[in-house]
Parts: structure tokens; C-alpha cells; sequence
């Protein structure tokens, strides 16, 4: 039997298939010089044969095949889209014929794990709703639209709602594969590969939002950023912005967490540090002359909200 299911479509975004299978086969190469459980996985398809992923990179995959007896996780890198065109993904024979097995495999109690724009394949299988999930951080406000009975958290790099298991971006899948290891062989095994592949385990994907980026599909989300920058170096109070909107704070708080994840205090904070850190990469201002001009009287409190919601001081985002 298998421990691995890798589940790969056409068009996939080939780096992240790429990135599972070298994680695997490291993982089985350390394993048996370790004395540890070796991983066993097969690479799947919606059919048989070649498969066209990506950049036009070919993979030979396997027929998916459903068993009572397989209690393998199932992972499915992100597909390749560009902007929003998962719909149209969604809507391929080879997608539409695969939903049906992923949701068997869930009701039969197996797991499924799932990156990027991958997550949407779960939703369409029915499979998210009152769950908590995580999707590339500039999906997350489409997913949010889409899946109103899930919870989208975009902050977190891995997040495990049982059987699931959801990842960040197309590169967070190298984070969900070592997650999986750590949990279905062991902590040691996914030490190893982590240090032979120098990949360094990540749990936050918030140091890499930009909330103009994230507030496409979103009008309300755009029209508070584009408020919130406009009014650079005065940011405006919670209260104004409710007022702004024309709801009360609680209401409008209600909103953003589930668009974006974040409270209306957050998103003004993440404007204020979008705005700082694009002046620290393409200008020589002092800190405490950056910290001015986004609103913050003391670079103090410029440099520990950028310690804590970036994980990096402003010398590291100027270099």
C-alpha cells in the first residue's frame, strides 16, 4: 500500500509537481540509510499516460484508482492558472471526472492535501463547507466568494482541518510536503530532507501580503486600500472607515475577516507596512523618515509591527 497518492492534472504548475516528487525521493534515498520508514508513493493522473504539465514539461502518470483498502493521502499540486481562470479549470472533463473519487476518499475517512489554486478542486468536490482552509494568499478573497460556508485563512502557510490538510502558494507545497512526512512518517525523516534540500520550514504566509493585490475580485477590500494609501501619512481610525463604507465597525470587521482573513485594524497595519516597505527597497529615507510618512510618530513601533507581522527588521527588507 501506498502513503502517497500524487494526483497531478494537466497544465499543473510544474515546479510544484517537480518539487513533491524530488521531496519524496529524497525522503525514500534518507530513509534507508536512517533505518527509517521509507515513503511509497504513485503518481496518478485523471487518465493513463502522458500528461502535459506547465512550461510543456511531460509526465507519465497512472490511472487514478479508488480502493476501500488505500489509505494513502492524496496531494495535488497547484494547477497552473493565470489571475482568476480556475473557473474555466474547473469546468475541464478531466477535472469534473476526477470530483467524484475526492469526495469518496473523504467520506471513506482518507485524506486529502491540497496547495494553491489546488484548493478550489476541493471545493468543487464539496469537500470545504465548515471547514477552515488556506489558499495562495491573493486567491484567498476569490475562495472566500466562492466557498461562503468555509473559512479562508490566508495567513498561515499549512493548515490541517481533518482530512484535510490546505497550503499557500505554488512554492508552499514544498512546505505541505514536509508537514506530511513530519505527521504520516516522522519528524526525523522530514528533518533530513528539509536540511539535504535546504528548505527551510515556514509557517506564515502573512510576510508576503499585498493588500492591493489581494483585494482583486473584491471591490470592498480595494476601495478601503485605496482609501487607507490615499490617506498616507493620516491613516484613517476604524471608525472612519466604517463610516466610510457606511456600516458599523462590527459589520464591516465581519467583512474583511472573511475576505481576507484580517481584522480592520490589520488591514489598515498592512497598508501602512506595504507603503514602508517599498520605500526601504527603492529609496535611501532614513527609518524613522519611512516610519513618518506611513503614520507612526515613532520608528519604534514601525520596527516591532515589522518584526511581528513580517518577521524581518528594516535593515533585512532594505538589503
Amino acid at each position: 500500500m501506498y502513503d502517497f497518492t500524487v494526483l497531478v492534472f494537466p497544465g499543473a504548475f510544474a515546479s510544484s509537481v517537480a518539487a513533491t516528487l524530488d521531496i519524496l525521493d529524497t525522503a525514500a534515498i534518507l530513509a534507508q540509510r536512517r533505518g527509517l520508514a521509507v515513503p511509497r508513493w504513485r503518481v496518478c493522473g485523471p487518465q493513463p499516460g502522458l500528461i502535459t504539465l506547465g512550461q510543456g514539461m511531460l509526465l507519465q502518470v497512472d490511472a487514478l484508482t479508488t480502493d476501500v483498502e488505500d489509505n494513502s493521502c492524496w496531494v495535488i499540486p497547484g494547477l497552473g492558472i493565470s489571475d482568476f481562470d480556475v473557473l474555466q479549470r474547473l469546468e475541464e472533463d478531466v477535472v469534473l471526472q476526477t470530483l467524484p473519487a475526492l469526495k469518496a476518499h473523504v467520506n471513506q475517512g482518507k485524506e486529502i492535501a491540497a496547495s494553491c489554486s489546488a484548493v478550489f478542486l476541493l471545493h468543487a468536490a464539496g469537500l470545504l463547507t465548515g471547514r477552515r482552509v488556506t489558499t495562495s494568499w491573493w486567491l484567498a478573497p476569490w475562495l472566500s466568494s466562492m466557498a461562503p460556508d468555509c473559512i479562508v485563512d490566508p495567513n498561515v502557510m499549512v493548515l490541517r482541518d481533518p482530512p484535510l490538510t490546505t497550503a499557500g502558494a505554488a512554492f508552499a507545497q514544498t512546505d505541505l510536503m514536509l508537514h506530511l512526512l513530519r505527521r504520516r512518517l516522522s519528524p526525523e525523516l522530514a528533518d533530513a530532507v528539509g536540511k539535504a534540500l535546504l528548505l527551510d520550514g515556514r509557517q506564515l504566509q502573512s510576510p508576503f501580503i499585498n493588500p492591493a493585490i489581494m483585494a482583486q475580485g473584491n471591490t470592498l477590500v480595494a476601495n478601503l486600500t485605496a482609501y487607507i494609501e490615499a490617506r498616507l501619512p493620516h491613516p484613517p481610525s476604524v471608525p472612519s472607515l466604517a463610516a466610510y463604507v457606511g456600516m458599523s465597525e462590527r459589520t464591516l470587521s465581519r467583512h474583511l475577516r472573511k475576505a481576507t482573513g484580517l481584522s480592520t485594524r490589520n488591514l489598515i497595519q498592512r497598508v501602512q507596512l506595504n507603503r514602508a516597505r517599498v520605500l526601504l527597497e527603492t529609496s535611501r529615507y532614513s527609518v524613522e523618515s519611512i516610519a513618518a510618512q506611513v503614520g507612526y510618530q515613532d520608528a519604534t513601533a514601525l520596527r516591532r509591527l515589522m518584526r511581528r507581522l513580517l518577521n524581518a527588521s528594516p535593515k533585512q527588507l532594505r538589503q
